[in-house]
């Protein structure tokens, strides 16, 4: 199984799920990244809000806390070497961080 990122718009009581661009891709890395790399100690260090809740539940931004969201991303980005050093497990720390910055680029579209 895998984290994947979907778009959606509130509609009444619903909601339409919106279609992934071409080109894009919707991974957000392996459903055990949940609790061993976005909900990490290295993440929660950091004072991330959004990404350590994926370890009891899906996330939904709603429109009033995307800009919020997208700082917590570039902090997580500019944090990648520490994220990847404490949460590599078998792979190298170069492919970790390369497979961490890809995943961070398929969430923040």
């Amino acid at each position: 199984m895998s984290l994947s990122v979907d778009v959606f718009l509130r509609e009444g009581d619903g909601f339409e799920l919106l279609d992934m661009p071409p080109g894009c891709n919707d991974q957000a890395g392996f459903e055990s990244w949940r609790t061993t790399v976005w909900g990490s100690d290295a993440v929660r260090s950091l004072g991330a809000r959004f990404f350590p809740r994926l370890d009891r539940h899906d996330v939904e931004v709603e429109p009033d806390e995307v800009a919020a969201f997208l700082e917590e991303c570039a902090l997580i980005r500019a944090n990648l070497p520490l994220i990847a050093a404490s949460t590599a497990g078998e792979k190298t720390l170069a492919e970790h961080g390369h497979v961490l910055g890809r995943d961070l680029d398929n969430i923040v579209g």
